[in-house]
């Protein structure tokens, strides 16, 4: 298999410790896309630099640090279109970091589509996340949640089960049985305490009549449990903390982002740059070594 290509992230956060010291207990080939100035890449590492001044100020929000994190994913982007590298792997970057250095994206699902041309969030692209037990589609990612669930409707609730039916099957070798979460308690119990399930059941009428294995909605505080113990696939959750809490709660060592819909695989690791605990030696290197793991298992997925 070719190397991965992996991101170091913010430089003034933990990226550069988890990723080597994940690498340190893998045998698995990649190639490192960082600043050579703000890390200090071992000498058995292949190492891209991509330019920076250090010394590196830890834990600092800066618009140079944006920059170079940008740089560095451009720099594995181009290594995967050159066919040098098959998965990416980013380490977390700062989104208020990369908003100083000029980016108009919140974050890398984003960056990355609009890198590949993706234009539509849950048609083109979406955030996915698995786990050995718990796997989740989510219908909305960055929104206040009065936004997100007033955004709620048919069309993207159907597209994005598609598409995560699609991409589930090119990891995995078979169609998904998908879950569809509701927003209200008990599923809105007949429209008592909420309607937009009807819009759910819409949604899922759709994604039903184009061939989808899909049931729902169902009340979201059993319906994660029952596809943990393998009644469902993947769980369609309505909006980003529906998903998040559970899978954190359940498996935060053992669960990758997954960006859906790109021509690569690109894979990440579901916790941020911990600014409070960088250049202290002591973050946890196995949510990165799970999700190197992970990439490497299912780059052949995306093999050119």
């Amino acid at each position: 298999m070719k190397p991965l290509a992996i991101t170091l992230g913010d430089p003034a956060g933990i990226g550069a410790e988890i990723v080597f010291k994940a690498l340190r207990d893998l045998n698995i080939a990649a190639r490192v896309f960082g600043s050579r100035a703000l890390a200090a890449p071992p000498d058995n590492i292949d190492f891209v630099d991509v330019g920076g001044e250090g010394p590196i100020r830890y834990g600092v929000i800066d618009a140079a640090y944006g920059r170079v994190a940008l740089d560095s994913i451009d720099a594995a982007l181009r290594a995967i279109q050159a066919g040098d590298c098959s998965a990416l792997v980013t380490a977390p970057i700062h989104k208020q970091a990369i908003a100083l250095a000029g980016s108009p994206f919140p974050g890398h699902t984003e960056l990355l589509a609009d890198r590949a041309g993706l234009k539509r969030y849950g048609h083109d692209y979406a955030m996915y996340f698995d786990s050995p037990k718990l796997k989740s589609a989510l219908l909305s990612v960055h929104l206040p949640l009065r936004e997100a669930i007033a955004s709620i409707n048919a069309d993207d609730i159907a597209a994005l089960a598609q598409l995560t039916s699609r991409e589930y099957a090119r990891l995995y070798g078979s169609a998904p049985r998908i879950a569809v979460a509701g927003v209200n308690p008990h599923a809105g119990e007949g429209g008592k305490f909420g309607d937009e399930e009807r819009v759910v059941e819409r949604g899922v009428a759709l994604a039903r009549e184009a061939g989808l294995t899909i049931s729902g909605p169902h009340p979201a505080d059993t319906i994660f449990l029952a596809a943990s113990r393998g009644q469902y696939d993947v769980v369609l959750a309505m909006y980003h903390d529906q998903a998040l809490i559970p899978i954190k709660t359940m498996a935060f060592e053992q669960s990758v982002n997954v960006t859906i819909g790109l021509p690569y695989l690109r894979v990440s690791v579901d916790h941020g740059t911990a600014f409070d605990i960088a250049g202290r030696g002591i973050a946890d290197a196995a949510p990165m070594r799970y999700a190197i793991e992970w990439a490497a298992a299912h780059a052949g997925s995306f093999a050119r």
